[in-house]
């Protein structure tokens, strides 16, 4: 079995990992778990690391578990959290774990039937049935008090200021180190990994399997691995864009703009991240930061980052749909605007004025100067479209066009779409309608 601890480690995805870890995943195929909570119906870059951890158990022979915590989602985790998280009702877990497993799926076949084929779980599957009575007896007395306060995420809320922590959020360690237990049982899982936030969680758990299989299983293994919350090299919270979150799903963040978040990385923040995001070998990633130092403005890190990882997330089509509409807003092609459907060219010109106007006003076809000024209000008056014309720097679709020009449906994009640009910068785009 190949070294799955040695290839995490220079890629930089191993933060802590318990003693005997590497060892037991070298000696023999493992079974692995990594939880994912539902406060939304989707998820974002931020959990993309766990995924790719499970990709990795895959590919290296081992089973990896997906567990969507339709019970601990009730409850919220308090790590890394300074307040305490708004409950959620029951209709929005629903449909937010029902996302999730949907976004899951398109990672890791859960219909495979391999031996380490994966499997996703919910922990609200066995934990609807435990009473309260019950988890305290049978859970909660094999945890001290004093073990859980010692926790770092316990300890910094209630030492903060503020109202400190519920006896809900309390609970959570023991939850999820319930759900290790269950797992273990179950299918055998010896193996929890996580986020560096989530080391107390996890140890919790492995602690959890031991004290609670001392009488019927004594030599009971559980292990744990944590991997460092990824950062930007200025300290920037990573995975947001001036929109918020960079989502998974097109529907929240579109793939062209997902694509141009990769694209636009800092150079210091690419090369961490071609080892991180990307399962591209050592040696091609090596060769890779080498040529990109040799000449950084050609920005090659960045274009095999965005590249890989665009491909992993949506597939290659909507990547060449994507680099397609990069090339339609950055290059000078009339063809790559053509190719772009009406959906995908209204995100790359997000943001520019836009108006709407009536076919029947270019049937008999109408002049550039009065569509410049007085139809669209993209320049200010006839006398400056005039100008404008005679400097030659209008185009229409990227093309350069003279003061003769009348525009007719002909010149039209996908579904009605004219883009007027003035210089390089200047966009304005019209819609019929």
């Amino acid at each position: 079995m190949n070294n799955l601890v040695a290839e995490l480690q220079w890629r930089g995805l191993v933060h802590n990992i318990m003693p005997g870890t590497e060892e037991q995943l070298v000696k023999e195929s493992t079974t692995a778990y990594i939880g994912f909570d539902p406060t939304s119906d989707s998820l974002h870059i931020g959990s993309l690391v766990p995924i790719i951890l499970l990709v990795h158990l895959k590919n290296f022979g081992h089973k990896p578990i997906a567990l969507v915590g339709g019970a601990t989602g009730m409850i919220g985790d308090p790590s890394g959290k300074s307040d305490e998280r708004n409950l959620l009702d029951e209709t929005t877990l629903e449909r937010n774990v029902a996302g999730i497993k949907a976004v899951l799926s398109r990672f890791l076949d859960f219909n495979a039937t391999g031996a380490n084929a994966p499997i996703l779980v919910n922990n609200y599957d066995w934990m609807k049935e435990f009473s309260f009575i019950s988890f305290a007896r049978d859970v909660g007395k094999r945890i001290s008090v004093n073990y859980m306060m010692a926790k770092e995420s316990v300890k910094k809320r209630i030492q903060a200021e503020g109202d400190g922590m519920s006896f809900t959020e309390f609970t959570y360690q023991l939850i999820q180190g319930y759900d290790f237990y269950h797992l273990h049982k179950t299918h055998n899982c010896m193996l929890q990994m996580g986020g560096s936030d989530q080391w107390g969680n996890i140890t919790t758990g492995t602690e959890l399997v031991r004290r609670m299989n001392v009488e019927n299983q004594p030599d009971a293994k559980a292990f744990a691995m944590t991997c460092p919350l990824i950062t930007k090299a200025d300290g920037s919270k990573f995975g947001k864009s001036e929109g918020g979150n960079i989502w998974l799903t097109a529907d929240k963040t579109s793939v062209y703009k997902f694509y141009q978040f990769w694209l636009n990385t800092a150079d210091d923040d690419a090369e961490k991240y071609i080892k991180i995001f990307t399962f591209l070998d050592q040696t091609t990633v090596t060769a890779l930061i080498d040529e990109h130092k040799q000449a950084p403005h050609l920005r090659i890190l960045q274009k095999r980052l965005a590249e890989e990882v665009t491909a992993f997330v949506h597939g290659k089509t909507e990547l060449q749909n994507a680099i397609a509409a990069s090339e339609a807003l950055f290059g000078n092609s009339t063809d790559a605007l053509k190719s772009l459907d009406a959906q995908t060219f209204l995100e790359v010109f997000e943001g520019v004025p836009q108006k709407e106007l009536p076919r029947e006003l270019f049937e008999n076809g109408v002049e550039i100067i009065r569509l410049l000024a007085e139809h669209t209000g993209f320049l200010a008056s006839n006398s400056e479209a005039r100008r404008a014309l005679t400097e030659n720097s209008i185009a229409i679709n990227r093309e350069k066009v003279g003061l003769d020009k009348v525009v007719t449906t002909s010149d039209f994009l996908t579904d009605g779409l004219l883009l007027l640009q003035r210089g390089k910068k200047n966009y304005f785009v019209v819609r019929v309608v």
